[in-house]
């Protein structure tokens, strides 16, 4: 009895089982401080009561009752974060007609009462059931059952309701509500848990109607009904032990990802809540957060949600493919669009399953698009139709038609493509078909640069932002499937989606993409990009101009990656492969592929275009530069026609790891006296003229193919008695100047030819 008396003569009143967890800490606290009894039978008792405490524990039942009203992309993460942790769950309003609102503070949040008071009644008189209410959409649960009842317990209370900064909807009543030292101090309907004989006698306290607020009717019987209050100790959960609210509160979280485990902590009270909930402000922070938590993401064992809801296309026959309605827009002049679309016809999905829809809205690329849908291979689309630029269509009016289309003819997949989007990898297509998201982008990123087809954060204004993990993603450092607020470019859609709730391209004052992305997340549509594969690079059309004949030539500055595919040499990289013998034809004269045969030829036309050769005539020398003897020639410097700082940068990054190899020890900055393309004609040829260059090495690179082209011509150094005869189109000749490798040029039997020549300064 001195023992009871000892561990129970404290306020606690084990009126029912709802109290006794308190009741037996309270009496492990007093028994610890008993000097009245032997520490033997201390620790015996407080053993006892831990069994009991566990006991208890284990015996009461948890039952999340969520409300819905479609099954959504927030609804299916609030799932995954629900069966993660095993918790019994009860989904209530999907696909019921709910009143105009928003569920909280708004009218119609009490439909969600009388709802509850309907279903929670079976459960009226179970004094062993907690319940926790909660919504869907936007909503992420952070633990287990043992860990909630535990938390809730440490409460004794019958009710707990979760607590935010602010006081909606009536802020009137701020003055009515007890003083906070440390914590939020007003009611949140958005979650609340209790034992479910209180839940349901305070539901049912007084009458509701559907069209009045839930907010206000759960802050009326916290601050008015008295009685209900003391009888079951009703709470608020001020420091987030149970309900971390996000309104207001971005601040108290931090993202904790480390080994095999990402959680979140509130720093300012220093708790781990149990649940956390975003809302229309503060959706985006909790889209950040659902990429890692619960376990989402990890860096010991990566994207652990990656998988979930995937199919094969693998094997199956071409019937069972979705069909998809693939829209090319062609906005504005684009840098090698003819190779976009050949990339698009490569794409690893059947033909038959996809219906081409191409928005040409620019005359520059119009034929390219009409040759293009021409050729034979094209002609297995289920179907084609192509939107010119004589359509009078705005941009976003295009995008908006395609979408319709897609809605109008019932297409399984929407997938949208702008013409700066390469897609090299050829499966991309049924890659994003078969993760099977409602809205999925593959990352695409400019080549060598930061700048990618996706924001991980919006300022408050709605413009980008970067998100903590933007530069991890981009580089791949983190490899998953991200839930982002913006994309453009490119994007896989499910139809469903479109046909539900259509989005828009047009809002008066924003950007076509912006708009679309904004009314994306008004619809609660979740935008994933993917960085799990390589799809492709973003170009760079800021400086594209269409006043060339071969406009994508003059691209390597900004889109490197593809006008190395177009026009450096294939086998360039064998000559940097110090593995592999560089060509000597004479003594310090080396020969490697630099350039295609396609810079050759187009370069060639652009000098013909321009047409302005140098007045040479076969009876003049005109010295062609201050630090090279006189040499008679038809020539076009590089700088004419705007070629010259593009030539400089082949120089440095092509031609200069060649000459390190071949002339050890020597470093140039590259530096170049002239840059200039030479014409050479049988009709037109002058009397050989030995010279010397007074550089360091001179450059000079074939534009004519031997044979086709020409035949003859070349150069003999003259000490050595050695020539080089028929260099291949786009091949290099590199040989140094001053004393040793004094050379004339040798002359035509037929046709024409054309040399790049480069002269490189000490």
């Amino acid at each position: 009895p001195g023992i009871l008396r000892a561990g129970t003569g404290t306020s606690c009143a084990c009126y029912n089982r709802r109290n006794q967890s308190m009741c037996f800490l309270q009496t492990m606290q007093a028994l610890r401080y008993s000097f009245l009894t032997p520490s033997w039978f201390r620790w015996l008792v407080i053993a006892v009561i831990l069994g009991h405490v566990c006991a208890e524990l284990e015996d009461t039942k948890l039952l999340v009752v969520a409300l819905a009203t479609n099954a959504s992309d927030g609804y299916g993460r609030f799932m995954k974060s629900v069966e993660h942790f095993g918790l019994d769950v009860k989904v209530l309003g999907m696909r019921k007609e709910w009143q105009r609102g928003d569920l909280r503070g708004y009218p119609s949040g009490s439909q969600k009462i009388n709802m509850l008071i309907r279903d929670l009644a079976q459960y009226k008189d179970d004094h062993n059931l907690v319940v926790m209410v909660t919504d869907c959409d936007e909503v992420i649960f952070l633990a287990e059952k043992e860990i909630i009842l535990s938390n809730f317990k440490n409460f004794n209370s019958g009710l707990v309701f979760a607590a935010e900064r602010y006081c909606v909807p009536d802020e009137s009543l701020v003055g009515s509500y007890p003083k906070v030292i440390l914590g939020k101090p007003f009611l949140s309907s958005g979650g609340y848990i209790g034992y479910a004989p209180v839940l349901y006698e305070a539901l049912t306290s007084v009458p509701v109607r559907d069209d009045e607020s839930d907010q206000l009717f759960f802050t009326n019987l916290y601050l008015h009904n008295k009685g209900f209050m003391k009888k079951h100790n009703v709470k608020l959960d001020h420091r987030s032990h149970l309900f971390q609210n996000l309104y207001g509160a971005e601040d108290e979280v931090e993202l904790k990802v480390e080994g095999s485990q990402s959680w979140i902590d509130n720093i300012v009270y220093d708790t781990k809540p149990v649940m956390i909930r975003g809302n229309e402000t503060s959706r985006l922070k909790l889209n950040y957060l659902g990429n890692y938590i619960p376990n989402r993401w990890t860096p010991d064992r990566g994207c652990l949600g990656c998988d979930d809801d995937m199919f094969t296309l693998k094997g199956k026959p071409v019937s069972e493919y979705p069909e998809v309605l693939l829209a090319i827009f062609s906005i504005a002049p684009s840098p090698f669009f003819r190779r976009f679309l050949e990339r698009v016809g490569e794409l690893n999905y059947p033909k038959s399953r996809i219906s081409l829809r191409l928005y040409v809205l620019n005359k520059y690329h119009h034929v390219d698009a009409l040759l293009w849908l021409e050729e034979p291979s094209n002609a297995a689309y289920k179907n084609i139709s192509i939107i010119s630029h004589n359509s009078q269509l705005t941009e976003s009016e295009a995008r908006d038609d395609g979408i319709n289309s897609c809605v109008a003819n019932d297409c399984v997949y929407y997938f949208a493509i702008d013409t700066s989007v390469m897609l090299v990898n050829q499966d991309s297509l049924q890659l994003l078909v078969e993760q099977n998201r409602t809205f999925l982008a593959p990352l695409v990123i400019r080549h060598g640069k930061l700048f990618s087809n996706f924001w991980g954060a919006l300022s408050p204004q709605g413009f980008y932002a970067r998100s903590d993990d933007y530069l991890d993603i981009v580089h791949g450092n983190k490899v998953g499937i991200w839930n982002v607020p913006y994309v453009s470019s490119v994007y896989l859609i499910k139809g469903s989606v479109l046909r539900r709730s259509t989005p828009s391209y047009t809002v008066p004052k924003m950007d076509s993409d912006m708009a679309f992305c904004a009314s994306l997340r008004k619809q609660h549509v979740f935008m994933y990009v993917t960085n799990r594969h390589y799809f492709g690079r973003l170009l760079d059309d800021s400086t594209f101009t269409t006043n060339r004949l071969h406009n994508d030539m003059y691209q390597m500055m900004e889109n490197r990656a593809e006008w190395e595919e177009q026009y450096l040499h294939p086998n360039y990289y064998q000559s940097v492969d110090t593995s592999i013998p560089l060509q000597t034809p004479c003594p310090d004269v080396f020969y490697f592929p630099l350039i295609s045969s396609k810079f050759a030829r187009d370069l060639v036309e652009e000098m013909e275009r321009y047409g302005q050769w140098s007045p040479s005539t076969e009876n003049e020398d005109v010295p062609i530069s201050q630090d090279s003897e006189s040499a008679p020639t038809l020539h076009i410097a590089l700088e004419q026609v705007g070629l010259n700082s593009q030539w400089l940068e082949i120089i440095k990054s092509y031609v200069l790891p060649v000459q390190r190899r071949v002339y050890p020890g020597y470093s140039s900055r590259g530096r170049t006296k002239r840059n200039l393309v030479v014409k050479y004609k049988k009709q037109q040829q002058f009397k050989p003229h030995p010279l010397h260059e007074k550089v360091a090495f001179a450059v000079s690179v074939g534009l004519s193919q031997p044979g086709d082209d020409y035949q003859g011509g070349g150069y003999r150094f003259i000490r050595y008695n050695c020539s080089v005869e028929d260099a291949l189109i786009g091949h290099a000749l590199v040989y140094p100047g001053l004393i040793t490798h004094w050379h004339e040029r040798l002359a035509l039997t037929r046709g024409t030819r054309f040399v790049l020549i480069s002269v490189i300064e000490p």
